[in-house]
Formats: structure tokens, C-alpha cells, sequence
């Protein structure tokens, strides 16, 4: 029977060798030790005895062991290799990664926050950070690569069932570690070939807010005004805020060009009570023209 990948069946049955064999010596060592309590008990060896060295005894207990860790290594190197190795002709997506969401970025510049993927076709994420070390893991796969700043990754594989699977960070990347989950779906290919081609913004869905759920702005910006990382966007605009600007407080209105500035220089002035650092700069994601649509939306909450 096939798993969701293709590298389900190789990374399952190393993980029940090893379980096996961890089992066995569990139980074998457990059961020794209890003999050997009862065996030698005060009251059965009342005189203590020296028990000499077993040359052949030792011979056996080196040999058996390491024969068991390179069986262990053999199958860990058997599931591990194919993962490297990417068919020729994979679909290519980018994965990006942020705290503290996920996007995607598909052949034709399509963008989508859940991993979207044809069935039987072999895909290739290339993996990308646009801040710390985040960790890529789809648990139904059995795939799991880190996100490494400034070094270039990859996983790739074969979705071999129909669904919809859970997509983690699995490296501790800050406070809301935890929110970073999406989806991965998995659909027919005619189907993909259909959606790679279709918009899935809605028709009354304002810009800004597209350009925002697709830069993972919300996962640190409420839009209800409640408190996240960073300030929320209801009733920001023309606010009166009090920021910090090298190590000095000031008084700032939030007018167009503190929202351009804060998008292109976020650790320029950090709005007092909230850490600084945690923002990237958008410079290299965002237009001005992009900017400009979020801060329409800005306005409108």
C-alpha cells in the first residue's frame, strides 16, 4: 500500500528497525539485569567472588553492536540518499519562510499561502528564509528540511494521495512559532494545471490586503486592534505614536510616509512597547506602488 509520498514506505520501515531493535535490547538488558539480581543476591553469594574476564564473551558483545549500528545506518542511508537526489523535470516552487507564516511561488508567479500540488508529480521546493532558521516538515510525507538564512536548501517529493496534509515549522523561530502552519493540497493534475491558471483573490477583496496576507503581515499585525508583535493596523492611520529612534523617544503622527518608512526601514522607529528586530525589511518585496495599496487598506480599518 502507498503512503502520501513517495518516501513513506523507506523512512517507515528504518524507524521500525530501529524501534525493533531498541525494543529487543530493552527488554534483553531489562530481563539480564533482573536475573543477575536475583542470581547474585547477598543471600545467594553471601562471599563475594572475582569473576575474571571472557575474551570471547567481550568479541561478542563488540561485534553484535556494531553489526547492529551499521544495519541501522544501511536503512537510515537507503531513505535518506533518494531525497537528495531530484528527478529531472520537478515542478519548481519556491517556499518562503517568515515569521511567522509560509508562502509559495509557483512557475508563472503565482503566490498562495498553502502549498498547492498535482498528484503522482514529483515537486521540488526550493527553501528560503526571509529572516531566522525556520524548518520545513510535512509530517505525512516524512519530509523535513531547516530554512536556512542566506544558504540555499531543497526537499523534494511525490504526493501519492488525494488531501489535504499539515504543513509545520519544526525550528523554534520565536513567540508565535506555534502559528506557523498552513496546508499542503493535493489535487489531480488537470486540476492543478486549472488553479496554477485561475485567481484566487476575490473579486471584492481590497489590494492591500491581498499584498498583506501574501507577505504574512497578519501574523504580526491584527486588523481588530488587538495586540500582536507589532501594532495593529485598525485605527493606525494618522495616529499618534511614540517610538523609539536610536535609543531616543519621539512623538510621531502614522501618516503615509511614517507607513512607506516603516515598511523599507522597520528597526528605523520601533513604536514604544514592541521589540525591535523582529521585522524584515520589504524593500526587495514591495513596491512603492505595493505600499501604496496597503496604505489604502490601512486607512479604511
Amino acid at each position: 500500500m502507498t503512503g502520501a509520498s513517495n518516501f513513506v514506505q523507506g523512512v517507515d520501515l528504518t524507524f521500525i528497525i530501529i524501534l525493533g531493535i531498541s525494543v529487543f535490547f530493552l527488554v534483553g538488558i531489562t530481563a539480564v539485569m533482573i536475573y543477575f539480581v536475583i542470581r547474585y543476591s547477598r543471600t545467594r553469594n553471601p562471599k563475594a567472588s572475582q569473576i575474571e574476564g571472557n575474551n570471547k564473551l567481550e568479541i561478542i558483545w563488540t561485534v553484535i553492536p556494531t553489526i547492529l549500528v551499521l544495519i541501522m545506518f544501511y536503512y537510515g542511508w537507503m531513505g535518506y540518499k533518494p531525497m537528495r537526489q531530484v528527478p529531472p523535470g520537478a515542478i519548481p516552487v519556491k517556499a518562503y519562510a517568515q515569521m511567522w507564516s509560509w508562502m509559495f511561488e509557483y512557475e508563472n508567479g503565482k503566490r498562495s499561502a498553502e502549498l498547492v500540488v498535482p498528484l503522482d508529480k514529483a515537486v521540488r521546493l526550493d527553501l528560503i528564509s526571509r529572516d531566522v532558521l525556520h524548518s520545513l516538515y510535512i509530517p505525512a510525507f516524512r519530509v523535513k528540511e531547516d530554512v536556512v538564512p542566506g544558504r540555499d536548501n531543497y526537499m523534494w517529493f511525490i504526493a501519492q494521495q488525494e488531501g489535504e496534509y499539515d504543513l509545520f515549522c519544526a525550528e523554534y523561530c520565536g513567540e508565535r512559532h506555534s502559528y506557523m502552519i498552513t496546508k499542503v493540497r493535493v489535487i489531480p493534475e488537470a486540476d492543478y494545471l486549472v488553479w496554477l491558471e485561475q485567481s484566487d483573490i476575490p473579486a471584492d477583496e481590497p489590494p492591500g490586503l491581498t499584498i498583506l496576507k501574501q507577505n504574512g503581515c497578519l501574523a504580526c499585525h491584527s486588523q481588530d486592534g488587538s495586540k500582536l508583535i507589532g501594532p495593529s493596523f485598525k485605527g493606525l492611520y494618522g495616529k499618534r505614536e511614540t517610538v523609539i529612534a536610536q535609543g531616543v523617544e519621539k512623538e510621531i503622527i502614522a501618516d503615509d510616509e511614517y507607513i512607506l518608512r516603516s515598511i523599507y526601514e522597520p528597526n528605523a522607529e520601533v513604536v514604544k512597547g514592541y521589540n525591535p528586530g523582529l521585522m524584515i525589511s520589504y524593500k526587495e518585496q514591495l513596491s512603492e506602488e505595493d505600499v501604496r495599496k496597503v496604505i489604502e487598506y490601512i486607512k479604511g480599518l
